[in-house]
């Protein structure tokens, strides 16, 4: 009896990767689903799932692809993938390798709705200060719009309810579909060339994104953006927000607030108009009073500024003045007067002034003499003070009582220590000197 064969996991595994990625069939596989458990590494590889109602596969996307792709992914996105089954042999599971990946769908639309708004915003269109004012009082309004749609008849009904001094212009437009967005650029252009309308009204039901779709082409915003008109959008659903939406001058969430917003209510005007008249009878009222009260300060001041009143105050004001003038003339006399006393004590004649001086100079003469007396007697007595002074110190003077100067090579003896036996020496006397020897020195010797 043969033993059955078993086979090892590895040589199982290795046949259902042969039979894998050898299989015509699997080597383009072209899926759709919705990606979860998203993880994007450091290496730049993608590793995903990709899963329906009812099951799911795991897959990888090397960063040689990843990078090529023009979206981040991210888990919930619905994608459309190409790639080839593989098998993880470590693990014995398969995966599909992905190498193209684009969005599904709406998605594809998302993504370049977003591609558009970052283009649009970059060159200024939503710039709020190019927002231009919508009139307060429009004398006729434009709406681009189906003819056939709830919006015109939306618009119709607001503005005969809130506002009949206005009329409407239509000008239908394909809101959606082929030729759609060529349409809604005409009709943009010919409100402008007809300048019929003081504000315009942009406006459709509400739809998907792709119905939605003619009011995110680019050449719908710039038509939108170069009108000289001012524009209200009123597109979709209040969720629904479109590149029109944001480029225009005011957004509406629907076609009835459009309405709103274009025209003014009547019940607010009448409003208006009785608060207006109120404050006018008020202002009126406030104005006659202020003009009666300057007729009563105007006749005050008429009585007050009549000539006889004036001239009666000039009189009075020309016997104040006479009165001060006098009054200073009585203070500027009496104060020349005494200024003159002063002056004339003062002055002294030349005659008196040379005697004074003659006085002064005997005075001066006499102090000077004085004085050089004193000065010599005092000089006479120092000189006679010193004289007796210097003789008393004087070596003559001494030598004329008997003394003598001693000296040895010219220097002056004043010690015995000085000199030593036999040598010479010089005496000096009053009237001449002596060269001696010295025989025997004595020394006195200290008690």
């Amino acid at each position: 009896m043969n033993q059955p064969q078993y086979l090892s996991v590895t040589a199982l595994t290795q046949y259902l990767k042969a039979k894998l990625e050898n299989d015509p069939h699997l080597k383009k596989i072209l899926l759709k689903g919705e990606i979860s458990n998203f993880k994007a590494h450091s290496s730049g590889h993608f590793y995903f799932s990709l899963k329906d109602d009812k099951a799911q596969i795991s897959a990888m996307m090397f960063s040689t692809y990843a990078k090529n792709i023009n979206f981040m992914p991210k888990d919930g996105d619905k994608v459309l993938v190409e790639g080839y089954i593989s098998l993880y042999e470590a693990r014995g599971s398969y995966s599909i390798s992905v190498y193209q990946m684009t969005l599904d769908g709406i998605g594809e639309l998302f993504l370049k709705y977003e591609n558009l708004r970052k283009e649009f915003e970059a060159l200024g269109y939503f710039d709020p200060s190019l927002k231009k004012p919508i009139p307060k009082f429009p004398r006729a309004i434009g709406v681009i719009t189906s003819p056939t749609g709830a919006v015109i008849q939306d618009i119709k009904n607001t503005v005969s309810r809130r506002y009949l001094l206005t009329k409407i212009v239509l000008y239908p437009a394909l809101v959606q579909g082929e030729g759609s967005k060529d349409d809604l650029v005409k009709k943009i252009k010919k409100a402008n060339e007809d300048n019929l309308v003081d504000v315009i009204i942009l406006g459709r039901g509400g739809g998907s994104i792709e119905d939605l779709w003619s009011f995110n082409e680019a050449e719908v915003v710039v038509a939108i953006h170069e009108s000289k008109i001012p524009i209200i959008t009123a597109i979709g659903h209040e969720t629904d927000t479109t590149l029109s939406d944001f480029v225009s001058d005011l957004r509406a969430p629907t076609p009835t607030a459009a309405a709103e917003l274009a025209t003014p209510n009547v019940l607010d005007l009448k409003q208006d108009i009785k608060e207006n008249t109120r404050l006018l009878n008020y202002y009126i009222n406030e104005k006659i009073k202020q003009i009666k009260t300057n007729l009563l300060n105007l006749d005050e001041r008429l009585v007050l500024s009549s000539p006889k009143a004036k001239l009666d105050q000039e009189k009075k004001n020309t016997v104040n003045l006479v009165s001060k003038l006098n009054q200073v003339y009585q203070v500027k006399l009496l104060d020349l007067n005494y200024q003159t006393n002063l002056y004339r004590q003062r002055l002294i004649s030349p005659k008196d002034k040379i005697e004074r001086l003659n006085e002064r100079l005997v005075d001066l003469r006499y102090k000077l003499n004085q004085n050089y007396q004193n000065k010599l007697t005092l000089s006479t007595y120092q000189f006679n003070t010193l004289r007796e002074a210097l003789k008393s110190i004087n070596p003559l003077s001494v030598m004329e009582r008997g003394f003598a100067l001693t000296m040895k090579d010219d220097k002056v003896l004043t010690s015995i220590k000085d000199v030593k036996e036999n040598d010479l020496i010089t005496v000096e006397l009053k009237d001449g000197k002596l060269k001696t020897k010295v025989i025997e020195k004595e020394v006195k010797s200290h008690e």
